[in-house]
């Protein structure tokens, strides 16, 4: 039975007493204390998993100078905070156990926009992709470039210094940084820019905050007089480390001093960031990309001072495991066609060489590198086996696309041992990487290690991770050898183990790198700022005579946890746990489809990898109870009252698998996540199995068995079409449907229904003994449409037109008898019923299949559950059937056809979700499919519609349905006349109806009357 289960995790009475006292404050944002909410934020994109307290979602800078000002009082002293954007830190940069200050949520305006100066005033919570739509109808962009760029906010990049791709021309946030304004511990505000440094004898010119004032009286003093020391000290990179930076408050001739720059790297130590005033860079007018192809990893890393010579912009690289991984990701169909295969070579290693600028110097550049090649690959230099290159800016952004998801697609490694940040960013002078690189790797192959490398070799910095199993005592172990053998390793080469993703846990290498002396002075300036070691505590430096760090590379990782869960379980669970926090499910832009419930709460307990976190711990918590999970979901239901009651007392009694309950409801089950995420989490699947569990336990929604037994129920209503509508569409009936079990907007039944349109036709009336006799020659000229519960019931006119498209191209239709798919039942988690079903189906399917005819489907989401949930419940017993998609029949179909002339007809096709991020190359396919009829077809990228099959008509779903529909769809419809607009999926045709007004086309449709043309 699954039983209550508590987490034991309460707050700590301090904490609690503090929350009270800032929800009776004038804090206006909100206050999150669930359990849930801080599992969540208990981990980021390292190994790392400290749980906090509560997470707190200031609305403006008031509010957080109400939170600092308020635990500033005697009787909240003791309380912590760390301040938190994207969560992508890779070493638990934010990371607490104390107060999370998530500034991602509300926090992420652009203020102003002066383009005539050049320059952009922000909040610290805009992510930095976001600023850059803005940026770019000015002409302008925020340079410094990260592989997260589509979730990381300015905050975080402004606290850990970030740079990435192009920063020997484009520099590092800090070269960006024109001014900051932030709060201090004690609640006050500081401004800070760059002052000259006669300003610094009269401060009350300068700030009215008199901590401010002490603050910029000892830091300019402090660095001033350490002046010779730390130039001596600090490795001469282009890469900061991060903690902080005292060489470059005072400019090189002492006449100008910005306490910025001390903040900017603080890992948020010092102050909480709220706004900054940055430089822009303009865009470029001209860019041009070359993809060079290498023997070895080593030739690649070899080659690369010579590229940067030839004056690149941008020089970034991949080893041979990383490329293999994108192969097999929905990326690769994106940039196959740019890094081609070199016939009878193997590409082990890959330079992605850009330059940008005016046309005729990136025009004179490119020319010269080609020549330069051309000879090396003439005379079989440097292991260059081939390059390609590429002017169009849209594929220069798919191959960075690529690049940028190379952390993530690591993830995806088989086995238990994972590629994992640890060490990953090291920093050595460029001329040194090579040599640098084969230490490092001797180290890694001496402890017969896996890892995968990336990069940017011109600025000396390789992502090289490692793959261990977390879950492994002996494998965390080695983490801490290896961490300790790459610190020196970086140290012998004048190098950083942290160039570029911030210090967080790694504090306690700091020494060793600054010197006793120096590094006193970082801790003098921690306990200026911060004196009671309250701000991020634990990370970077402590205070004097505060103690040791509290973190470092042993502290509290996410194996601990995850070990605590049997193997058999985490095998029965596998995308709970690959899940590795590398967070694209945060991805800002409402044009992309991962992850709608997340774009539209803002809550990231309703993204994929807060629901593998919650998983996770669910799973510990029935272990901890001695309850095999396995086994569970097997088990049969209480019975009716046992279930009644355990529904009752929910109010009362808390039970933790609420809160996953109350996370996996929130999903739409589009299933972008299983595409589009690197590792492949697929939040549909482990969504199912819990329901079936949870269910076990408590009652389940009425509106739950009206989904999973609509497909068995169809056929029935459809007998008497009008009588049913009539029934159900009424004002009342809608009424009472929605107040009793929380449905709403239920489409009405096609009348004619598919039978009466078919009546006679020579598709109906299947007869398996009268296709088996026909001849083998002949069966090629046959077509088995089969049929799914949406299209048939409630769009029968479709089915109908794609059997006359069939006929039209001299084929001969045959409609299979309708048989219920399942994927209903599987989305509410009725397995045993979606077993039964999808077996039957399967039967079914697998003695058609053997006909050698082939099989079509009209709906993406139907089709696509034959492959993936029915291979993945059924096994080995799902057999060998294979149906179609209707644009995969048809790309195959048109071969065998003649191309109709060009017309002066256009189409814009809108992808369904689940279409789009399972078969990335949908667009390309409907579009030569248009072309071959002689029409023009453009694809339009765009979030979830918010329908996703019946999500959109549950009652307590709609006002989130219509957001989702607002956020992508309803300003592109808009722009385009109505009979243009294609849309493959029913639901998102059904959604068009609903909030546009009118019934789109099914691509289908557009083409037969471009047949009969």
């Amino acid at each position: 039975m699954l039983p209550l289960l508590s987490h034991q995790q309460t707050l700590e009475p301090v904490y609690l007493a503090y929350l009270d006292a800032l929800e009776q404050s004038e804090y206006s944002g909100d206050i999150d204390k669930r359990y849930s909410a801080r599992l969540v934020q208990a981990t980021d994109n390292s190994v790392y998993q400290f749980l906090p307290q509560a997470v707190l979602y200031p609305k403006n800078q008031q509010d957080i100078q109400i939170a600092l000002t308020l635990a500033a009082t005697d009787a909240f002293r003791s309380v912590t905070f760390s301040a938190r954007g994207g969560g992508t830190g890779t070493n638990g940069q934010s990371l607490t156990h104390g107060l999370i200050l998530d500034v991602s949520r509300y926090m992420n305006r652009v203020l102003e926009v002066n383009a005539e100066q050049g320059w952009v005033r922000v909040e610290a919570g805009v992510v930095k992709d976001a600023l850059n739509d803005a940026l770019r109808p000015h002409g302008f962009f925020f340079s410094p470039d990260l592989s997260t760029s589509n979730r990381a906010t300015i905050g975080g990049m402004i606290n850990t210094d970030a740079s990435g791709a192009g920063s020997l021309v484009y520099g590092k946030t800090s070269d960006h940084v024109l001014a900051l304004r932030s709060v201090l511990i004690d609640g006050s505000v500081l401004d800070t820019q760059p002052l000259d440094a006669g300003l610094l004898c009269n401060l009350d010119n300068v700030s009215d905050n008199p901590l401010g004032q002490k603050l910029i009286s000892a830091v300019a003093a402090v660095c001033r007089e350490k002046r010779t020391q730390i130039e001596n000290q600090f490795p001469k990179l282009n890469r900061f480390l991060t903690g902080y930076d005292l060489k470059h408050v005072w400019n090189d001739n002492l006449t100008q001093f910005d306490l910025s720059r001390i903040l900017t790297g603080s890992e948020g130590t010092l102050a909480v960031i709220t706004e900054a005033k940055l430089n822009l860079t303009p865009l470029p007018t001209e860019r041009a990309m070359v993809n060079i192809k290498y023997d070895s990893f080593q030739s690649a890393l070899r080659h690369a001072p010579s590229l940067v010579a030839a004056r690149a912009t941008v020089v970034e690289t991949v080893d041979s495991k990383v490329l293999n991984l994108a192969r097999e990701d929905i990326v690769w169909h994106s940039v196959s066609d740019l890094i081609q295969e070199v016939p009878g070579k193997v590409i082990d290693g890959l330079n992605m060489v850009e330059f940008a600028g005016d046309t005729v110097e990136v025009e004179q550049k490119l020319a010269s590198l080609e020549a330069v090649l051309t000879e090396q690959i003439s005379k079989g230099e440097c292991g260059v086996l081939g390059y390609q290159v590429t002017q169009d800016k849209p594929s220069i952004e798919k191959i960075y696309g690529m690049r940028k998801k190379a952390v993530g697609l690591l993830g995806a490694t088989k086995g238990r041992r994972k590629p994992i940040a640890f060490a990953e960013d090291t920093a050595v002078p460029p001329e040194k990487l090579a040599d640098y690189i084969m230490e490092f790797r001797a180290v890694l192959d001496g402890h017969n290690l896996q890892y995968g490398m990336f990069g940017h070799v011109d600025a000396g910095v390789l992502h090289v991770r490692p793959a261990l199993d977390m879950c492994d005592v002996e494998d965390e172990k080695l983490l801490r050898v290896i961490s300790d053998q790459v610190a020196a390793l970086t140290l012998k080469y004048g190098g950083l183990m942290w160039g570029e993703h911030g210090k967080g846990v790694r504090g306690e290498y700091g020494p060793s790198v600054f010197g006793d002396e120096l590094y006193g002075v970082l801790q003098d300036i921690k306990g200026l700022f911060d004196p009671d070691n309250r701000l991020n505590p634990g990370k970077l430096v402590a205070p004097k005579h505060t103690g040791a760090l509290y973190y470092d590379i042993d502290s509290a990782k996410r194996g601990k946890f995850d070990r605590q869960i049997p193997i058999e379980v985490r095998d029965a669970f596998p995308d709970v746990m690959n899940c590795n926090g590398n967070g694209l499910c945060f991805n800002y832009s409402s044009y992309s489809p991962m992850c709608p419930s997340f774009k539209v709460t803002g809550d990231r307990v309703q993204s994929p990898k807060g629901r593998a976190g919650l998983m996770r711990e669910w799973l510990r918590l029935l272990e901890a109870e001695g309850v095999d999970v396995n086994a569970l979901a097997k088990a049969k239901p209480l019975g009716l009252l046992q279930r009644v009651q355990n529904t009752l007392n929910a109010q009362r009694d808390y039970d933790y698998s609420h809160e996953v309950m109350e996370s996996l409801k929130g999903c739409l089950a589009c299933k972008a996540c299983s595409g589009q995420c690197p590792v492949k989490v697929d939040v549909p699947k482990f969504r199912a199995q819990f329901f079936n569990i949870y269910y076990q336990r408590y009652l389940r929604p009425a509106k739950d068995y009206l989904v999973a037994g609509i497909e068995d129920s169809l056929p029935l209503m459809a007998a008497a079409p009008r009588l049913t509508n009539f029934a159900a569409q009424n004002p009342l009936s809608q009424w009472v449907i929605k107040k009793a079990i929380g449905y709403v907007d239920a489409p009405a039944l096609s009348v004619p229904t598919l039978k009466q349109r078919l009546d006679g036709h020579a598709s109906r009336g299947y007869d398996l003994a009268a296709l088996q006799a026909i001849p083998e020659e002949a069966r090629s000229q046959f077509v088995l449409v089969v049929q799914d519960p949406f299209n048939s019931f409630y769009d029968s006119g479709l089915v109908l037109r794609f059997i006359q498209l069939i006929e039209k191209l001299g084929l001969k239709p045959v409609l299979l008898p309708y048989k219920p798919n399942g994927k209903p039942t599987h989305i509410k988690g009725f397995l045993d019923k979606f077993a039964k079903t999808a077996q039957s189906s399967a039967d079914f399917l697998n003695q058609v299949h053997k006909l050698g005819m082939p099989m079509v489907g009209i709906d993406p989401a139907l089709v696509l559950c034959y492959r993936d949930e029915y291979r993945e419940v059924l096994g080995a017993n799902r057999g060998h059937f294979e149906v179609k998609l209707a644009n995969e029949w048809l790309l195959n179909v048109i071969k065998d056809l003649p191309a109709k002339a060009p017309q002066d007809k256009q189409y814009t096709w809108f992808s369904h979700c689940t279409e789009s991020t399972a078969k990335p190359n949908t667009a390309n396919e409907w579009t030569k499919i248009f072309a071959h009829f002689g029409a023009k077809l453009t694809a339009v990228n765009l979030g979830c519609c918010g329908m996703a099959g019946t999500y959109g008509h549950e009652a307590e779903n709609l006002e989130r349905s219509k957001a989702l529909f607002e956020m992508s769809w309803q300003q592109t419809l808009a722009k385009i006349e109505q009979p243009q607009v294609l849309v493959s999926g029913y639901s998102c045709r059904t959604q068009v109806k609903r909030f546009a007004g009118y019934k789109p086309k099914h691509p289908l449709e557009a083409l037969l009357e471009l047949a009969n043309i």
